[in-house]
């Protein structure tokens, strides 16, 4: 009986300690606390977004001439592409924009702002700058102009213009100004205040109450706190947006990444994944299941992810929201460098930011012209942008071009952004 009881108990030692090795040990999340977020229910939130836009839809129809509720309009079909990722609503809030605007000339600063963050949501930067400039000289509500340029701006690369905008809107007990002093801390590579700034517009957010900005700040500062090696404080602020909206398609996501990249889980962060796109429609869910199929080696899954990534990119409508993803596409799967070149370049005119440049070199190091990368990352990316996605690049073109005491030097630090780069990357790290 005892020799029974023995092997018994060695088996159960040898099947745990297998399991062991299949899992990481760095658990932080528990599927009690996001499940209920994950099941299918009516959204409250998107019926009230829905019922305002039937409401100001019906309101124009019996008052077509009253162009101030091509505005509202316009703001629920904004809503509604936030709430669903249907690119239609985001398309449709453009055409009422620009109707409302022509209707006055374009001559309201206000009407030229809504139709600016409608572009900026599209990543047509430099059409957003122009209207912006426009409301810029017609003077109404300056500061709320100012606000924008920096953001246009530092999108643009133009960091001269931002910095100056952002010390025209100077005020460290305005919510406003204190995210874009976070997002400035986050350019320049401080992350200790890019984190300082964005609790202080959070403090303010809950201060008011304001739900939608408090959600907005809980997911904005569970993402530094991801970037800075503070998964479970970045795991709670997500779920703190999901207790304002249950359907934050946003905080979910970062919970599947925790699970895949932290907790090296992949099954569940695939099926927090599938949920999520039940509600939210949006390209790039495929290129993510695609990344975690490649880490449990289900080439079968990868190859449909892709595939089915490729065909939703296909709309029109998404104009130049995925050059940069298809680029990456193109360049590491696909082997069609020249079609990355293309589209690099093509970001680099739209956004000639450090990030369009290492676009390009990484590109370049993928078609095997290590030469070329070297001398695009060191002109315009090395000092001028600190993600880690670009320093992990640069690595890898240091390497090539057999610069290795500068390869190991990034290598230290890039495992130390093993978190955000994921496990597939963090593989690759290990090998420079």
């Amino acid at each position: 009986m005892k020799t029974a009881n023995y092997k018994l108990l060695f088996i159960l030692l040898l099947v745990l300690t297998i399991t062991s090795c299949n899992t990481s040990n760095n658990q932080i999340t528990s599927v009690n606390d996001y499940s209920a977020f994950l099941e299918l229910t009516e959204s409250e939130t998107l019926q009230t977004i829905q019922g305002d836009h039937d409401f100001w839809e019906n309101k124009l129809e019996k008052e077509p001439n009253q162009y101030p509720h091509l505005l509202k309009l316009a703001a629920s079909q904004s809503q509604l592409f936030t709430a669903t990722g249907n690119i239609d609503y985001l398309i449709n809030a453009e055409e009422s924009l620009i109707k409302a605007n022509e209707k006055i000339n374009y001559t309201n600063s206000g009407y030229l702002r809504a139709l600016a963050r409608n572009y900026i949501s599209q990543h047509r930067f430099k059409e957003a700058l122009t209207l912006l400039e426009k409301a810029e000289t017609i003077g109404e509500n300056l500061k709320g102009t100012q606000k924008m340029l920096f953001d246009v701006h530092l999108e643009l690369g133009n960091t001269k213009e931002a910095s100056h905008y952002l010390a025209q809107v100077k005020n460290l007990s305005d919510f406003g100004f204190l995210i874009r002093l976070s997002k400035w801390s986050d350019h320049r590579g401080d992350l200790a205040s890019t984190i300082k700034y964005m609790e202080k517009a959070m403090a303010i957010a809950e201060a008011s109450k304001n739900k939608a900005l408090m959600q907005w700040a809980y997911t904005n500062i569970a993402d530094y706190y991801g970037h800075d090696g503070q998964i479970e404080k970045s795991y709670n602020y997500y779920l703190k947006a999901l207790t304002i909206n249950a359907n934050d398609a946003y905080a979910k996501k970062g919970i599947a990444w925790i699970v895949y990249s932290y907790e090296r889980n992949p099954k569940e962060a695939l099926r927090i994944l599938n949920t999520i796109e039940k509600q939210h429609q949006a390209p790039d869910y495929f290129l993510l299941k695609a990344e975690i199929s490649e880490y449990m080696e289900d080439s079968l899954a990868k190859t449909k992810n892709l595939t089915l990534y490729a065909e939703a990119v296909t709309n029109a409508k998404y104009g130049d929201m995925y050059n940069a993803y298809n680029a990456k596409l193109f360049a590491e799967e696909l082997n069609l460098t020249d079609k990355a070149l293309a589209l690099s370049r093509l970001e680099i005119e739209n956004r000639p930011t450090a990030q369009s440049y290492d676009l390009l070199a990484w590109t370049y190091y993928n078609k095997g012209h290590f030469e070329n990368a070297l001398h695009i990352a060191e002109e315009n990316v090395l000092n001028k942008t600190f993600e880690p996605e670009a320093m992990y690049h640069l690595a890898k073109i240091y390497k090539a071009n057999g610069k290795l005491s500068e390869a190991k030097r990034l290598k230290k630090e890039l495992l130390e952004s093993s978190f955000e780069l994921g496990p597939l990357v963090e593989k690759e790290i290990k090998n420079i």
